[in-house]
């Protein structure tokens, strides 16, 4: 039931209004928050929905003893135990195949024969995002940011909201635990604004990254035939297509969260504008990159003090392959994470790490150095794409190497015709430059502040009929659901 389908129109629709009913109970309208979120995800993939309930359980109490503790000892063993639980099922369902075939090849390597039981094991949609949140919880208790909640209700929302369960943002639960506790009253203007997100959203996904896709799916299919012109096209537009995709997908997550009154976590701030690669990482999957920021890198950065710039370089490289890892079993997302925290070592070393620097302030635009470094930053950023994109880190290698060979010289070649291409770029266009002009906004349709309603209202219905009008033939699912 993803946002952009009839099903969930439907479903959202209904829930909507009653939901809203029920404002002045509020422990009633988290039992039917809760329901309509089971309901959401059983839909996605029912399988795996006792899997959510036996976790939320499970660290419902875990939560609790950590709290009523006796002793520092007790709280810490029994945080452990809760985190091996966790991380554990993660690894179970995401890694457990990953590292067997990793360590067949390796004894193999040695001439060493083994067999392993290998097992047809699917990952259970949003156990990457639910996991994170039940280890925010339990750090949070450990370190006394926040008290564990009696609430059933609560946790069990915290965990299965089912406007992030899949894909995200990730809350921390001492942001948005306090949204479930107190009561929420309807507000008309977060609504709108909310609604305004969704059609954005929807923009991004339907109209740019569905037909993205259909143009980078078939390239990447031949990428062994056709010429380095056309794997450039490819690897471009598949970084718009990634952004528009999980950006879209969030902008509609935040969007039917703002219309049930919470305000959830920012994911993304216009990182095709960043500088550099540790503004795009502030700017990119941003609930993941303060997660690991707060919980990983902080800690890592503070063990290894004593080794000044050498320390800080580790526990960047540390922090960035655990964010490949956490995309996926495969050597290509490690790899994707390591790279990027190698592009911040020049950062590290001439002290620019930390360095903010707002994109054409008080200017309409950008000047040539603050283009020059979003270009050299977005190309690099492509590359590495192509490994997020590719099935294996060999396959990712070829694509490379083709890239950069004389065939670049070429006129590109694309099966999927070259109208569908002006006509993507065309709109890839119309979102760039609508989120250049609205950076300083939380999204590109935040546009209250036109007071002609005419106007306001002329877009809404353009960009309407542009959705259903100019959509891909073809529905494809957010590439983030896999995660």
């Amino acid at each position: 039931m993803a946002f952009n389908s009839l099903p969930f129109l439907v479903f959202f629709t209904i829930f909507f209004f009653i939901y809203w009913k029920l404002k002045q109970k509020v422990r009633i309208q988290n039992f039917f928050l809760l329901l309509g979120s089971y309901l959401f995800y059983a839909w996605a993939d029912w399988r795996f929905l006792s899997l959510l309930v036996a976790s939320s359980l499970l660290n419902y109490y875990v939560g609790i003893y950590v709290e009523k503790a006796k002793s520092l000892s007790e709280k810490k063993w029994t945080l452990i135990a809760g985190l091996i639980l966790s991380i554990g099922v993660l690894f179970f369902f995401k890694y457990y195949n990953f590292f067997t075939h990793s360590f067949v090849t390796l004894f193999v390597f040695f001439d060493i024969d083994i067999s392993p039981t290998a097992l047809n094991i699917i990952a259970p949609l949003g156990i990457s995002f639910y996991t994170f949140r039940i280890i925010s919880y339990l750090l949070d208790i450990y370190f006394n940011k926040i008290k564990a909640t009696r609430d059933w209700l609560v946790f069990f929302n915290y965990v299965s909201f089912f406007p992030a369960v899949i894909s995200g943002p990730i809350d921390k639960s001492k942001t948005f635990i306090p949204l479930l506790i107190k009561e929420r009253e309807f507000n008309f203007l977060q609504a709108a604004d909310g609604s305004r997100q969704i059609l954005w959203g929807l923009f991004k996904k339907m109209v740019i990254a569905d037909n993205c896709a259909l143009i980078t799916n078939d390239i990447y299919s031949n990428f062994h035939i056709v010429p380095a012109s056309t794997l450039w096209i490819a690897a471009l537009l598949y970084t718009i297509q990634i952004y528009a995709d999980f950006s879209g997908y969030s902008d509609m997550a935040i969007g039917v969260s703002k219309l049930l009154g919470f305000n959830i976590t920012r994911n993304f701030d216009y990182p095709l504008f960043s500088q550099n690669i540790a503004e795009f990482w502030r700017k990119w999957h941003i609930s993941l990159t303060s997660w690991l920021t707060e919980y990983v890198f902080t800690p890592l950065n503070i063990a290894f003090r004593d080794y000044n710039k050498m320390g800080l370089i580790a526990a960047v490289l540390i922090n960035f392959t655990i964010i490949g890892i956490w995309h996926g079993a495969n050597w290509t997302y490690i790899l994707f994470g390591f790279l990027h925290g190698c592009y911040f070592i020049p950062l590290i070393l001439n002290d620019t790490m930390n360095k903010k620097k707002k994109i054409a302030k008080d200017r309409m635009l950008p000047s040539l150095k603050e283009f020059r470094n979003v270009a050299g930053t977005f190309i690099l950023v492509t590359l590495t794409f192509i490994l997020f994109r590719s099935a294996t880190v060999s396959e990712a290698a070829i694509y490379l190497k083709r890239m950069f060979s004389i065939s670049i010289l070429t006129f590109p070649v694309l099966t999927t015709g070259k109208l569908n291409l002006i006509i993507t770029l065309f709109f890839i266009s119309i979102m760039i430059v609508t989120e250049w002009l609205q950076r300083n906004k939380e999204h590109g349709l935040q546009i209250e502040h036109i007071k002609a309603k005419g106007i306001r209202i002329l877009i809404y219905y353009l960009l309407i009929f542009t959705i259903v009008l100019c959509s891909a033939n073809e529905a494809n699912q957010f590439i983030y659901f896999q995660f």
